[in-house]
């Protein structure tokens, strides 16, 4: 692992008193634009494919354990792949890399579009393809900081983040009728559709680069151990990845949104289109969240705001114990997706802090966690779900998610303090 170089690295932030950033100037760089169309393309796919998965258990076993346990199969690959394989992506070219994942997936998912397929290679299917989401998440989110500099980097992560929002949002309210009308495997197909359009995308739109480290070759457990300590050897850093995982509280309701859908007797409405709703409705809050929060909200303040707007994630959850109607839970739910924009806050503050070479293996780290705190969640809670009820466990879900916000956010406002003093401290010197 190399030293942080002396030039002035790519994605840091801009002096506080510097302008914010537009998306029309972000939206403007060619790149930043190939990698925004290909994420959103393969992301639709991958919504549609998880509906399908979801609606096809709960209604051949009628368990909310086993759809909690299909869907958290799409998170959980993720804790070997994640500090294992994301580390390539600091080991050889990121693009190479993308395209290489992207190619591997597409051929992958098409197998699993085959009818007939048991259900057992199935799964096995959908595991490989979520392993190699590790180090295609990791070249993406290490080359974004490259590709925007300063503040645009905050402005081009929420307009991903409203975008993925969007497309999760589209996938799952429109996923139901359309798994309806055109069966599971014809999802599968599209998204291994998807998968191939995105390459086709990285290739026409992302200049090649070479590897980060250069010449070089660490090997993979020499990273692993390195990005480990890099991120959970400093308390900021410790401090943000925790803030991070905090969505493992407020994704959990998603994981057990098909038997909750069930609970309402709306007379109208089929259990699949309520469950697109329930899972629509964290994105929609999301993508609002995101464009306030980035838009009208300086650089500076977002850090101070941080800790309150992870509260936000995950307190109006705890609406759900008292059993409301579909509107209201559909709206506490839109507001937990709006606090959730405090993770622009805390992506922005991580990658300012990480050495550009190093950013991948830093990223994997954190995204292995992330997808495991969530996939763990959402198994804990179809547990829960089948003894407790869908409604008390969400509630549950929300006190737990907001004490630890709550915790969170003091360890930050500290630290942020001494900071602040130091920096006084040496410039009264």
């Amino acid at each position: 692992m190399g030293a942080m170089r002396a030039r002035r690295a790519p994605g840091r932030h801009r002096r506080a008193d510097a302008p914010q950033a537009t998306y029309r100037e972000v939206i403007a760089i060619r790149e930043f634009r190939a990698l925004w169309y290909g994420q959103g393309l393969s992301l639709l796919g991958d919504q549609l494919a998880q509906v399908a998965l979801a609606v096809l258990v709960y209604n051949r076993t009628q368990s909310p354990l086993a759809t909690a346990g299909v869907y958290a199969l799409t998170y959980l690959p993720s804790i070997v792949g994640g500090p294992l394989l994301a580390g390539l992506a600091d080991r050889f070219a990121r693009r190479a890399v993308m395209l290489t994942c992207d190619l591997i997936r597409a051929g992958l998912v098409a197998a699993m579009a085959v009818p007939g397929l048991p259900f057992w290679a199935l799964c096995s299917l959908v595991f490989v393809v979520v392993l190699l989401s590790a180090p295609f998440s990791a070249a993406r989110a290490a080359l974004v900081p490259e590709i925007l500099e300063g503040d645009r980097y905050v402005i081009g992560s929420a307009l991903q983040n409203m975008t993925n929002q969007a497309v999760q949002m589209l996938g799952f309210a429109a996923g139901g009728a359309l798994i309806a009308t055109m069966g599971p495997y014809r999802a599968l197909a599209i998204n291994a559709a998807t998968f191939l359009g995105s390459a086709l995308i990285l290739i026409s739109g992302v200049r090649r680069r070479p590897a980060a480290n250069g010449e070089s070759k660490p090997s993979m457990w020499t990273m692993t151990r390195a990005g480990a300590k890099l991120v959970f050897g400093s308390r900021k850093l410790r401090t943000l990845v925790l803030f991070a995982w905090l969505c493992g509280f407020y994704v959990l309701p998603e994981g057990i949104a098909v038997p909750y859908a069930a609970t309402f007797d709306t007379g109208t409405l089929p259990v699949p289109v309520i469950t697109g709703l329930l899972m629509a409705a964290m994105p929609t809050g999301t993508v609002v969240g995101a464009f306030l929060f980035s838009r009208f909200v300086s650089p500076p303040r977002r850090l101070r705001l941080m800790g309150w707007m992870a509260m936000l994630s995950c307190a109006p959850l705890v609406v759900t114990a008292m059993r409301p109607p579909l509107a209201v839970v559909l709206a506490a739910w839109v507001l937990s997706g709006i606090g959730g924009a405090y993770q622009l806050a805390a992506n922005a503050a991580f990658v300012q802090s990480v050495p550009p070479e190093r950013r991948a293996q830093a990223f994997g780290i954190v995204q292995s966690g992330l997808m495991a705190v969530q996939g763990i969640g959402i198994l804990v809670g179809g547990f829960a779900a089948e003894r407790l009820g869908p409604e008390p466990v969400v509630a549950l879900a929300g006190i737990t998610g907001v004490t630890c916000a709550a915790v969170l956010a003091m360890i930050w406002t500290e630290s942020r303090g001494e900071r602040t003093a130091r920096v006084r401290a040496q410039a009264a010197a």
